[in-house]
């Protein structure tokens, strides 16, 4: 499907010279030939559109300066006959709506599935509005729904091709990190670095911690490091050493009592250490409830 050409240019080819506002008590300014008013009834926001979460506080002061200055920039729409379906600007339109406005200034543009993804991903980037994992996604659908190339993409969106793949990358994290990245929990940087942890549930153990503690992206990569290392360091159980079934067998055992995750640590034949992963504050007093039972149990 053929995109529109210039598109990476920014939202400034599809918008005309003049444009006007109006305001909350209605009042309206000389505006361009290509914008019209209509009720902010008849706009309604597009559901695949790139963007998810947006802030209150951030739509409550625009709706304040909205209802002084009005909307400055039109709404890009499409008509969709019973409604006029936002392409960009849905960010302007619930401020609008917060705002108590009756109309909204729109150009109506009829654009391909395609052409409308890549213009709200465009605006939202341009704008900083997108959250990592909300533009990694877009990415995503715009490769695999539209069947572009990386190169064909970085060049529809003004990136570079490696930022584009390092931004899809973040979609091989673990989707309870991935929403910690969404509520801004964790920078991109520390995402990054966990991509280095395989395991997922690994990764957001760690996460956790990197919250809890406020590490730096440095203070996390060095712990990564560090991990990666020991895990490198530690030998690997022979594949023909029967008693690795048996060490196998105990630790799924233990897993099914403590309700955890559990490993053995095999030092020599006659030697080792047990270790119990908890994943909170409530988990650790479940796991030592369990044990002051099997005590009493005992006593």
């Amino acid at each position: 499907m053929a995109a529109a050409r210039g598109l990476g240019k920014g939202l400034d080819i599809m918008l005309p010279d003049k444009i006007g506002s109006t305001n909350a008590e209605g009042k309206k300014t000389e505006i361009g030939k290509d914008v019209v008013y209509v009720k902010i009834g008849k706009v309604e926001p597009n559901k695949e559109q790139p963007r998810k979460n947006f802030d209150e506080d951030s739509l409550l002061e625009l709706a304040e300066s909205l209802k002084q200055y009005g909307i400055l920039q039109p709404l890009l729409v499409q008509d969709k006959k019973d409604y006029y379906e936002i392409i960009a600007g849905e960010r302007r339109w619930r401020a609008a709506k917060i705002a108590g406005l009756k109309e909204v200034p729109v150009i109506i543009k009829k654009l391909t599935d395609q052409e409308m993804v890549e213009i709200s991903l465009i605006e939202n980037i341009q704008r900083e509005n997108l959250n990592p994992i909300e533009e990694a996604l877009a990415y995503k659908r715009l490769l695999h729904e539209f069947e572009l190339k990386q190169d064909e993409l970085a060049e529809r969106v003004s990136k570079s091709r490696t930022a584009v793949t390092n931004s899809m990358r973040l979609l091989k994290l673990d989707e309870r990190v991935q929403q910690m990245v969404i509520d801004d929990l964790l920078s991109t940087g520390h995402a990054r670095a966990l991509l280095a942890i395989t395991d997922k549930d690994k990764q957001y153990t760690l996460a956790q911690q990197i919250f809890d503690e406020k590490l730096s992206v440095r203070e996390t990569e060095k712990l990564i490091k560090k991990l990666l290392k020991q895990k490198s360091e530690t030998p690997k159980k022979s594949e023909d050493d029967g008693m690795s079934v048996f060490y196998e067998d105990i630790e799924q055992k233990l897993k099914n009592i403590m309700g955890t995750r559990v490993f053995i640590h095999q030092k020599s034949k006659e030697k080792g250490k047990i270790e119990i992963e908890y994943f909170s504050t409530e988990e650790l007093e479940r796991i030592m409830e369990l044990f002051q039972s099997i005590h009493q149990v005992d006593n």
